[in-house]
């Protein structure tokens, strides 16, 4: 009996869409503010080199397992030995500054973490906000309180329940507060109390349990202060104190410590528990490593070698190997080892240097990890090797330099690093270590080059008024100091000249081999920095009771970093030569019309002693300038921003409505439109739409942490930052045309920028690196606003000039995600193949592609790239339909930098590449029709096996399947399941006509001789394929078919093969 089955074919018209990012599902909810324009997002373009890193903390009985805390980038997680690292603190922390990690040895998923970097400088040091608890391994965190102690040093937890922790608060390092001492809580956080504290000057620097008695504590308090112009370290209040009793009660224990004494670091010997070791700073000949052997009763001095006490500020931290009680590190600089009880000390070999914390591995001492200006890594040799610190996008800049090259590249010095040249996008999967190069000058470097447009020489500052170029032809490098000095170890006042820490480096905006150097005079350059003359007076307060020695009182700070009464921003009018502005860091603004020779004192009136962080003359009017200025080197939190529409001579108050405790350090009004402000604070990112009357946050995915400078090139907007390396946020035409008013009732397509040509990569990659900064998509964003999600479709077309739709697009409610740097969750993904649809903003790209093309189904072609071709330059339209409400916008497509060819080049690739593609899919559509015929004839023939009145038509049907595989087999190999396959059997003909399309899809239209002259031949061969193919359709398969009818079956359906149609 034949057996009755019915068959649906259906075509399927499929584009390969390649998605490399994971979406990972979250809870949270990134919220703005009401501007609904959430659905654009910054991109971190790296570098992916790790920046200062204060805290790391290991995971018992897991050596994969590890926490590092930033200062400024917040707290970080790697489960493979530090081979990749993943932000958890984004969407949670309010604060990104992080002083210590403590991890449960209870349960390995509870985690406390300290906030507020202990080893704080005088420059690119933030606070803290208290303490973060975590209960899930780090993927959600709850604020628990001491809000105000702004920097902690250490947090205890106690081993035997995760519920008792023991928080050393350091407190605010500018000014006096209560909020410092020793804090316990006993029910997880919930509530505080403070057991231990001195006085308002006092913190606690220090804080260790003895690991065999969870009852006995020790803590080293220090008395300091950070004024902008010296770091106090040390007097009456530095001490050690011990409690037997969990901390209810304390003892001082300072028999045989100095009588005075600055910072202290302390650790207790698991091997040995009455050995305790402090690091002490004090007068040079007593300073050093003391050692109790009877928990503190007395201690002595065991070494006073200096490189473990240098810059004691910075540094103090000791740590007891768990293994063996002769074995202590110190930590400074560099990372140095005692193998004889602290007596003396050797240096190891580190990555980086500048080491401020160590995990110790309690069942194996060479598995350690530590924490330093480079970032985190672990070793598990002692020492010998150590994971990659390239794998952190945590980097700290102190200001953006961009150039205007495309795309653009952005520049700026990284902290206890080199200055960095990166661009901002490029033509890989991604910005990749071999993208950017160390540029000229030091960490604290501002950048300045020969010629934006296309810079050979490129010129870096660096501390003490440092400077030197780089000829990026040569890679030669030369020093060009305005008045070469040393200046290390020097008091302020004994220096010819004073320079800032970043001391300000610019370019005219009117002639680029004009530079501006500020010290505490401005210097002029017009030939390169081989000659640098001072054009001004001392344009600071000069204040000679500020410029003495930069620490005290055991230890001086000469780097640099105290110079006080120093230029700290130089802006040069765009629209007007010689008119230049200065700002120092001591609050004192001045203007020059006449290129210095003569300058006007137009600081505000009423403004206090600010450091003036930055300064922006509207690129709309010559007269208005804004200034960005801050006071926490004063501990106070206040924004100190102003604007004037009269060069200067009056002055407003701006940005008093921000969130508390942030400030600005950066103001930039956009370029096309008068009035946007776009402001960078300490923790957050702002935006005005009035002139500064008022500011909203607009934080976007941008991670909190501090942004130190803004710039826009190309309409994008790019910021630096302090421990998230650099951000870039596409195309502000959106931001630009909606005002920040999209509560309206009308669908609206925003006009974008125009864009280059480029030509996008395919569409999957080898990746090389794991760590990497993030491309923008290739093509044209497409911004849209939805005012609600309803019933109605929603359409987006692509047009050409001739008025032909060259690619359609449905709109989806699909939610369309991906994860996010930056925050918690989810952004919308930037798909060029589902239309998202949306309320509010939405964004979209098209990759510059028409149509996708048909597919042979559930088959391998070899090279096949199932995408349309990439469209030639000029002006296209975007029609998009909700409804019954149109939008329109053109979009412009510019050439490809750097190539010059003819339009009739453009219009021969593009018409090859147009002919092709309709072979390819008149190939597709009848290799998909004998597909399915043979599919059809085989089942038939298991529906009438072994009945001997359908033996003809069953080897009709066998006969006309031969016909079909003999001619499929002309056009496709069907044998090939993947790309090794291709030894075995060559390509088929499809796969002829896509290598030949794919090699014309390029930058360069102009089409090589033997390209068409191959295209000639397939053609030609396929002429031949197609008239067999018809022969089968017109004739074998209607024979077939009226013998299968004339057995009384159902007849058999004949695909349509018309190849135009389908």
């Amino acid at each position: 009996m034949i057996k009755t089955l019915t068959l649906v074919f259906t075509l399927l018209f499929l584009t390969i869409v390649e998605n490399h990012a994971d979406a990972q599902s979250s809870d949270i909810t990134i919220t703005d503010n009401d501007l609904k324009i959430n659905q654009m997002h910054w991109r971190n373009i790296g570098p992916f080199r790790g920046g200062r890193a204060n805290a790391i903390s290991g995971v018992m009985g897991d050596n994969q397992t590890y926490y590092a805390g930033y200062t400024g980038g917040g707290v970080w997680k790697t489960t493979n030995g530090g081979r990749n690292w993943d932000n958890i603190s984004d969407g949670y922390f309010k604060t990104s500054s992080i002083g210590d990690i403590a991890v449960s040895h209870v349960d390995p998923n509870v985690v406390y973490v300290g906030t507020g970097e202990h080893a704080v400088r005088g420059v690119m040091t933030t606070y803290g906000d208290g303490v973060y608890k975590s209960v899930d391994g780090g993927h959600t965190w709850t604020h628990m309180g001491l809000t105000y102690t702004r920097h902690i040093s250490d947090v205890i937890i106690d081993p035997r329940s995760d519920d008792v922790i023991y928080v050393a608060a350091q407190g605010a390092v500018h000014g006096p507060t209560e909020d410092r001492g020793v804090y316990k809580s006993i029910d997880g956080g919930k509530t505080w109390n403070k057991v231990l504290y001195v006085d308002e000057d006092t913190g606690v620097s220090s804080l260790v349990m003895d690991p065999s008695n969870p009852r006995i504590l020790y803590a080293a308090t220090w008395d300091h202060r950070r004024l902008p112009w010296k770091i106090i370290s040390g007097g009456e209040g530095s001490s050690v104190y011990k409690s037997v009793d969990s901390g209810a009660t304390w003892t001082e224990i300072t028999h045989g410590l100095p009588d005075m004494m600055g910072k202290i670091g302390l650790s207790v010997s698991p091997v040995n528990p009455q050995r305790v070791y402090a690091l002490v700073e004090s007068e040079k000949e007593v300073s050093g490593m003391y050692r109790s052997d009877d928990g503190g009763m007395k201690w002595t001095l065991m070494s006073n070698d200096q490189n473990i006490t240098a810059r004691s500020w910075y540094y103090m931290e000791v740590f007891a190997d768990p293994q063996n009680e002769e074995v202590v590190y110190a930590l400074n600089a560099p990372l140095m080892k005692s193998i004889d009880g602290g007596k003396t000390f050797t240096s190891m070999r580190v990555i980086h240097g500048d080491c401020h914390d160590l995990w110790i591995n309690p069942d194996n001492s060479s598995n350690f990890a530590m924490a330093e200006d480079g970032g985190a890594t672990i070793t598990w040799s002692g020492g010998d090797t150590w994971s990659d610190l390239n794998n952190q996008p945590t980097a700290q800049f102190y200001r953006i330099t961009a150039d205007e090259q495309y795309p653009f590249w952005v520049y700026s010095g990284q902290q206890d690093n080199l200055s960095v040249a990166i661009p901002t996008r490029t033509k890989t999967y991604g910005i990749l270590t071999r993208h950017w190069y160390n540029g000229p000058g030091c960490e604290s470097a501002m950048v300045a080059m020969d010629d934006p447009k296309n810079p050979r020489i490129l010129y870096g500052g660096c501390f003490n008024g440092r400077i030197s170029l780089l000829d990026n032809k040569t890679m030669e490098t030369k020093d060009i100091m305005p008045y070469p000095i040393t200046n290390l170890g020097y008091e302020a006042k004994d220096m010819p000249y004073r320079f800032n820490w970043n001391a300000p480096l610019i370019n005219s905006p009117h002639d680029p081999s004009i530079m501006y150097y500020g010290g505490n005079v401005v210097f002029k350059t017009t030939d390169g920095g081989i000659n640098w003359n001072p054009i001004s007076p001392d344009l600071t307060r000069n204040d000679p009771e500020k410029q003495g020695q930069g620490g005290g009182p055991f230890t001086n700070e000469g780097a640099g970093g105290e110079n006080y009464n120093t230029i700290y921003y130089i802006v040069e009018s765009p629209h007007e030569q010689g008119v230049i502005y200065t700002g120092s860091d001591c609050g004192k603004v001045y203007l020059t019309k006449d290129e210095g020779r003569n300058w006007e004192d137009i600081t505000p009136s009423g403004m206090p002693e600010v450091m003036i962080h930055s300064m922006e003359v509207s690129p709309h009017n010559p007269g208005i300038i804004y200034l960005a200025g801050t006071r926490f080197k004063f501990n106070d939190f206040n924004n100190y921003s102003y604007k004037s529409e009269d060069y200067g001579k009056t002055w407003r108050k701006i940005g008093d409505d921000i969130q508390k405790d942030d400030f600005f350090k950066v103001i930039r009004e956009d370029k096309v439109v008068p009035g946007i402000l776009y402001a960078g604070g300490e923790r957050g990112f702002y935006i005005s739409f009035d002139d500064g009357k008022r500011f909203d946050q607009f934080q976007l995915n941008f991670p909190v942490v501090p942004i130190t400078d803004l710039t826009i090139r190309d309409n994008d907007l790019a910021a630096s930052t302090a421990g998230r390396s650099f951000w870039v946020l596409d195309d502000l035409s959106p931001i630009q045309q909606s005002m920040g008013q999209l509560s309206l009732g009308a669908m609206k397509l925003f006009q974008p920028k125009a864009y280059h040509r480029e030509l996008s990569g395919p569409p999957f990659y080898l990746i090389t690196e794991h760590a990497y900064g993030e491309n923008p998509p290739v093509g044209i964003q497409i911004d849209y606003f939805i005012p609600e999600v309803d019933e109605r479709s929603l359409k987006l077309e692509i047009i050409d000039a001739n008025g032909e739709v060259i690619r359609s697009y449905d709109g989806t409610k699909e939610e369309i995600v991906m994860p996010m740097q930056g925050g918690r969750g989810n952004i919308p993904a930037i798909n060029s193949e589902k239309l998202p649809y949306a309320e509010g903003l939405n964004r979209f790209v098209w990759d510059f592609r028409t149509q996708g093309l048909l597919k042979v189904k559930e088959t391998f072609v070899l090279g096949a790239d199932y995408r349309g071709h990439q469209v030639a330059p000029g002006i296209y339209k975007a029609r998009m339909t909700w409804g019954d409400q149109v939008s329109e916008v053109n979009l412009e497509l510019k050439d490809p930098i750097g190539l010059e060819v003819s339009d009739s080049d453009w219009q021969r690739q593009q018409r090859l590449m147009e002919m092709i593609e309709e072979d390819l899919n008149e190939m597709h559509r009848a290799l998909n029709n004998t597909i399915r015929m043979n599919q059809r004839i085989e089942t038939i023939s298991d529906q009438i096996d072994d009945e001997p009145e359908m033996e003809d038509l069953d080897e009709y049907g066998n006969s006309l399947k031969e016909k079909i595989s003999e001619w499929q087999s002309r056009v496709i190999e069907l044998r090939q399941k993947g790309f090794q396959d291709a030894l075995n059997w060559p390509a088929g003909m499809n796969a002829e006509f896509f290598l030949l399309r794919s090699n014309l899809d390029t930058y360069d239209p102009r089409v090589a001789n033997g390209y068409q002259k191959r295209f000639n031949d397939l053609e030609s061969m396929w002429d031949k394929h197609k008239v067999k193919y018809d022969q089968l359709m017109d004739e074998e398969v209607p024979a077939f078919n009226e013998l299968y009818r004339s057995k009384n079956l159902p007849a058999l359906k004949v695909p349509d093969h018309d190849r135009k149609e389908g």
